[in-house]
């Protein structure tokens, strides 16, 4: 007999699972607490069920569980950037940051990534397989275990493309915003896309109230497309007026990503180009200063080239900021931990209480 995962399951779903093996409705409730609010690890924790119904649960089900293969703590700002191993042996990473509003979790949606992002360490390695809703809430459990805080936002913005892996994102989305799980505001959720079409336009009809991120990272399609590969797919037209699409239902205003890459898309007529671009859009510019991936020539804008950027699209109307650098000496760019780690090149870190 399969086993079911059990955390990735709504409590509608675990009602009826239950009725089927002849609990009354109300067991789930009890069960379903056990796994979203106090999280625990294994079915024997389940102290006000009976012997039988733990054992019958364990003959039923799987309950995912992640274990920390490493983790690397950042003496600049305390940023804390986690390996997790997987229940088949993959890992995969997720970072944690403390910020004045709370915690915040960066996760990842799949182990590795098929897009080709050309910024990014992710796609080194291609894509593994799509991580299920269990295993991206996992990623959420364990961080507020190992650093005793509750997690208050969410970004979707690790290794994968959460479009890639649709039904198990909006899945997680549900079970993690559930008032009767760990009940995390949507409107504190971002959902970042490298630009999948389809994914955004379906993505509006869901009625989460989540933040979209797009990966934006050139003001014209031939520029975008040295950089990423999908803007082969899907030409920046189609995206901005899915992103449209998707601010017209939601109500939510959109994050345009730009990664800062000397020489590449950081001189000022390509900032005049995306004034221009964005100048009827609800949204704003998000300026990210590239994180050097070794196995990559690229390298980051200088200070003074970034200010001016942001300049020429804040005298255009454009609300812009420059994110904040998290992390900057743990290896803080999606994917460059994992594959360290794959490669046997992990640097020596602090541990955790080290």
């Amino acid at each position: 007999m399969k086993k079911t995962d059990i955390k990735s399951l709504y409590l509608s779903e675990l009602e009826q699972k239950l009725g089927d093996m002849g609990e009354k409705r109300f067991r789930a409730g009890q069960v379903y607490q056990w796994l979203h609010q106090k999280q625990v690890k294994d079915f024997g924790e389940m102290s006000n069920l009976s012997l039988s119904l733990r054992e019958k649960l364990a003959d039923h089900f799987t309950l995912t569980v992640l274990v920390l293969a490493d983790v690397k703590i950042s003496r600049i700002d305390g940023t804390r950037k986690y390996l997790f191993r997987l229940m088949d042996g993959n890992v995969i990473e997720s970072v944690w940051m403390q910020y004045h509003h709370g915690s915040s979790v960066c996760i990842s949606s799949q182990v590795g990534c098929r897009m080709g992002c050309r910024f990014c360490a992710s796609t080194l390695d291609g894509l593994e397989r799509n991580l299920t809703a269990a295993e991206m809430l996992e990623q959420i459990y364990r961080i507020q275990e190992l650093t005793g805080e509750r997690v208050s936002h969410i970004v979707i913005m690790g290794s994968g493309e959460p479009f890639d892996n649709y039904e198990e994102v909006i899945r997680f989305l549900r079970l993690v915003s559930d008032a009767q799980g760990l009940h995390i505001s949507p409107r504190n959720i971002t959902v970042s896309t490298c630009g999948i079409v389809p994914g955004i336009l379906r993505f509006a009809k869901e009625g989460l109230p989540v933040t979209l991120a797009l990966s934006l990272h050139a003001p014209n399609d031939r520029v975008r497309q040295t950089l990423m590969p999908v803007a082969k797919s899907y030409s920046l037209s189609e995206v901005l007026n899915a992103c449209r699409e998707y601010f017209e239902k939601t109500g939510r205003r959109i994050t345009f990503e730009y990664s800062l890459v000397k020489g590449v898309n950081d001189n000022p007529a390509e900032a005049r180009m995306l004034a221009g671009l964005l100048k009827d859009m609800h949204g704003h510019v998000n300026l990210i200063p590239v994180n050097p991936v070794k196995e990559r020539n690229y390298v980051r804008s200088d200070r003074r080239a970034i200010q001016e950027f942001k300049a020429i699209l804040e005298k255009s109307g454009i609300a812009v900021t420059i994110r904040r650098e998290m992390g900057r000496d743990i290896q803080g760019a999606c994917g460059q931990l994992r594959r360290s780690y794959l490669t046997g090149e992990s640097e020596d870190h602090e541990k955790e209480g080290g």
